[in-house]
């Protein structure tokens, strides 16, 4: 039975059941959860090393009863998403034309190429210089970090549509405009939302460094002002949030996929 079990559970791409999978998740966040409280209300670990979770729960409603959370919640979350819209709207068909057409390869690939390997967090000291510490410097931060990201990934989607595609839309008798807007777009919008998806998690990541470089709101700002001022149970409730928050984009780009393009979802 174990036996039967374990090659059910391993065989690649195998489906499990529903309530088998849910299981298994809460049973690792739960075994998380429990080696945390133990390492901590055992005494193993220093509480400013390591917050109970009791601590880091009153410092939640702490931070949430004065409102400073919200707030710092509201800030982040306009600066991440105004970046990574603006970003995604020319990125994104800048990559399909990138990947399709060889002479906008030729004129946009050895810029995008370039940038993309130059450390954004290198360029965010200049762009204090040039832009200041507020709204829009963090805007530019996230912008740059996933941009050029952006561009080469989906370039790599739309360079990988089956050529098959095209010559029998051509075949039938269908337009260069037609190819692009009924074929081109509709097999590269998988792998575009994949793309989007897996860049909003760098874009969080460019942000909170940005707001702990140079920052007077947002979530980086709050988990610095608690390092300073010594309460890790703050730094772990700035932590949490952060996560919590990229987990509901997460599962908002899958539900998103699997409503606007249902048949490239597979249970």
């Amino acid at each position: 039975m174990a036996a039967n079990l374990l090659e059910r559970l391993f065989t690649p791409k195998r489906p499990i059941a529903r309530n088998l999978e849910i299981g298994i998740g809460v049973t690792v966040a739960t075994s998380l959860f429990a080696a945390w409280c133990i390492v901590t209300y055992g005494g193993l670990v220093k509480a400013s090393f390591l917050p109970a979770p009791d601590a880091v729960g009153d410092a939640f409603v702490a931070t949430l009863a004065d409102g400073s959370l919200l707030k710092h919640v509201r800030v982040s979350l306009l600066e991440i998403y105004t970046g990574f819209v603006l970003s995604s709207v020319i990125a994104v068909p800048l990559g399909i034309f990138m990947g399709s057409f060889r002479v906008v390869a030729a004129a946009i690939e050895p810029v995008v190429n370039f940038m993309r390997y130059l450390p954004v967090t290198a360029l965010i000291p200049l762009l204090i210089l040039w832009i200041g510490i507020g709204f829009e410097e963090k805007v530019a931060v996230v912008f740059l970090g996933v941009f050029f990201q952006q561009i080469v990934l989906i370039a790599d989607v739309s360079a990988q549509v089956n050529d098959d595609l095209f010559k029998v839309s051509y075949t039938l008798g269908a337009s260069r405009r037609q190819v692009v807007t009924r074929v081109l777009l509709p097999a590269t919008m998988p792998g575009v939302l994949d793309t989007l998806r897996i860049t909003m998690g760098w874009a969080w990541t460019f942000l909170i460094v940005a707001e702990l470089v140079a920052a007077s709101s947002g979530l980086g700002y709050m988990i610095l002002q608690a390092m300073r001022g010594l309460h890790p149970a703050t730094i772990f409730v700035g932590i949490f949030v952060i996560g919590f928050l990229g987990l509901a984009t997460d599962l908002v780009f899958k539900y998103a996929k699997a409503l606007l393009l249902p048949w490239t979802t597979v249970r």
